[in-house]
């Protein structure tokens, strides 16, 4: 195995035989679309990925951003990298044929990107938040500001960011102070400082579009009075550019991500710092949360896909490092033996198998609830899938991010000694995958989201269409030889998480609020392995039918499926069981320790 990056098997299985993209083509936004025309946008994805981004992975860690005379300087052959992929139009690839893009079904164009984000998340990144502001722009802007900013975002010569972060505020989006003062002349003037901007500052496009939450002079106190701004690092005058009152105060140097800017940045320090209002006043944070729930996916699609080459690595290494003989061995003359004939290595490369593969296919699913809740004939169907896309959006930013980084930290244990050194790319693949538990809020900011909020939504019927989508494959493979077992231990997690939400809800109706949510983080990382469980249930019942059929070549694939369902069931479903007993009791035990007490 040479280039190291998604198996294009189960990409296949995935997109083809669990997800069924190909019915898109049915629908009209994707009619002239077809598995072919999937297939090739897919390939050339993984051919750029594998020539382009893959060969600076490592060069990029060891030589990072600097600045140099206030300007960011990096290796050159980063921003050739990000030039070929915005050439192929990969940055429009699901927008329409009318604005440039590929008009590829989301699910489709998020399996392309996985290659990217695969061979060298930290200089895709860039692409990535371009994305997103495109998105918003395209949904929010009103003309002239689609018109302005639009086109050159989707074709790669500006790129975009989101200015969220302030140091004194953190997470907490309510305590920014950043300021935007209305002028006669129509624009804003905004004067703050933010932090930990990623992509905030270089010199690989004509400008950097950032997207800057302030507070309009008067503005309720709170996220009620939060607004949302455009504003670019050069001001478009005539046929040239002036500099907008942004200064770069600083990188910050992550142990990972490395190819990506951190930055720290000062709106308005000479007082003229010029934003448009995007969309109405003080409603930045609903929009906002439109792009950070889009990136919340794409951060758990990163982690999936470093987790997953991460295992790649380790089972290539595992097939070809000879070491030590079986137990019952005795002679030391025989060979050593492939360290994968092991128990232990299997047991780590079935962890991390299990964990990469079931994380992709959850990420791949709320890809096609987008399809779905976009494209859907029937407006109950669109509505249905907001709602299971609402409800998960949480698990699937935060369980990759946890098993991803898992099965990451095997894969260096699998590599023995070796994996702790930089001869080998899996420690990277650890340190850029252990940043993604607190991209784009922190898994515990997670956690709350999901049992504070998005379970008792609508009523609670988010949580019942996803109850009824697992009692489904469960009733489906108990038909199957071999998977009415798993069926039946599904049920019951399914019953324990239900009975556990019950009683947290109960909870917070008699107004403990802080109990009942003092250990959502064991709710978060319970319903995320019922989630991966379905997903592998569902998985294992495509690929039973497929190894009843299979050419001598595929077989082994679909044997592998099974095998990992196996595990995720007999290994991992039984810790439901152990987090819904402490949810349930109301166990105050982390939240009456005090401070003192440390």
């Amino acid at each position: 195995m040479t280039a190291l990056t998604l198996n294009p098997r189960d990409i296949d299985f995935l997109l083809y035989e669990l997800l069924k993209v190909e019915e898109l083509t049915e629908r009209p936004p994707f009619a002239d679309h077809s598995r072919e025309t999937f297939a090739a946008a897919i390939e050339t994805a993984r051919k750029i990925a594998e020539e382009r981004f893959l060969p600076l992975y490592r060069e990029t860690d060891l030589h990072e951003p600097r600045i140099v005379e206030g300007r960011v300087e990096m290796i050159p052959s980063v921003k050739e990298a990000l030039d070929a992929a915005a050439e192929a139009g990969f940055i429009a690839a699901h927008k329409p044929f009318e604005q440039g893009g590929m008009q590829l079904p989301w699910t489709v164009a998020q399996a392309a990107l996985a290659h990217f984000k695969a061979a060298n998340i930290g200089i895709f990144a860039y692409h990535f938040l371009t994305i997103a502001a495109a998105n918003m722009i395209d949904a929010f802007g009103n003309e002239a500001q689609k018109a302005r900013y639009l086109e050159a975002l989707l074709a790669g010569r500006f790129y975009g960011t989101m200015a969220l972060t302030e140091p004194q505020a953190g997470s907490s989006l309510a305590d920014i102070r950043t300021s935007a003062e209305p002028t006669e002349a129509g624009h804003y003037l905004l004067k703050g400082s933010k932090i930990f901007i990623s992509c905030g500052a270089h010199e690989l496009s004509e400008n950097i579009v950032h997207l800057v939450l302030a507070r309009i002079k008067g503005a309720p106190p709170g996220v009620k009075g939060i607004s949302l701004f455009i504003v670019p690092r050069y001001r478009m005058e005539g046929d040239g550019r002036a500099g907008n009152d942004i200064t770069l105060t600083g990188l910050i140097h992550k142990m990972g991500y490395r190819g990506t800017t951190s930055t720290m940045l000062q709106f308005g320090e000479k007082g003229d710092c010029r934003g448009e209002l995007l969309g109405e006043p003080h409603m930045g944070l609903s929009y906002m949360f439109r792009m950070m729930n889009e990136a919340r996916i794409g951060v758990g699609l990163g982690a999936a896909c470093l987790g997953y080459v991460g295992y790649l690595n380790a089972l290539d290494y595992a097939r070809n490092r000879p070491q030590g003989r079986k137990p019952d061995a005795k002679d030391p003359s025989r060979p050593p033996i492939a360290i994968i004939e092991h128990a232990d290595v299997k047991r780590m490369l079935l962890a991390q198998k299990a964990y990469v593969e079931g994380a992709l296919a959850l990420c791949f699913y709320a890809a096609r609830l987008i399809d779905e809740q976009r494209s859907a004939p029937e407006v109950e169907a669109r509505r249905k899938a907001g709602l299971l896309l609402e409800l998960l959006t949480p698990i699937v930013k935060a369980w990759p991010s946890d098993y991803g980084a898992e099965a990451n930290s095997l894969a260096i244990q699998v590599l023995g000694g070796y994996g702790y050194t930089r001869d080998y790319p899996v420690e990277q693949h650890y340190r850029d995958n252990r940043l993604n538990a607190i991209h784009e809020g922190t898994n515990g900011i997670q956690a709350i989201d999901l049992l504070g909020r998005k379970v008792a939504m609508a009523d609670g019927e988010a949580l019942t269409l996803f109850a009824q989508e697992i009692t489904r494959s469960a009733e489906a493979a108990k038909a199957q030889v071999g998977l009415g077992g798993y069926a039946d231990d599904l049920t019951r997690a399914l019953g324990a998480i239900r009975e556990t939400t019950d009683a947290l809800l109960a909870a917070r109706q008699r107004g403990a609020i802080e109990l009942s949510l003092a250990n959502a983080s064991l709710y978060l990382d319970a319903l995320g392995h019922l989630t991966v469980a379905w997903l592998w249930l569902r998985q294992a019942l495509v690929a039973r039918e497929g190894e009843a059929s299979a050419r001598p070549e595929d077989a082994d694939f679909y044997r592998g499926k099974l095998q990992a369902c196996r595990y995720f069931f007999r290994f991992e479903l039984p810790k439901i069981e152990q987090h819904c007993r402490i949810l349930s009791a109301l166990d105050g035990t982390t939240m009456e320790m005090q401070d003192a007490w440390f």
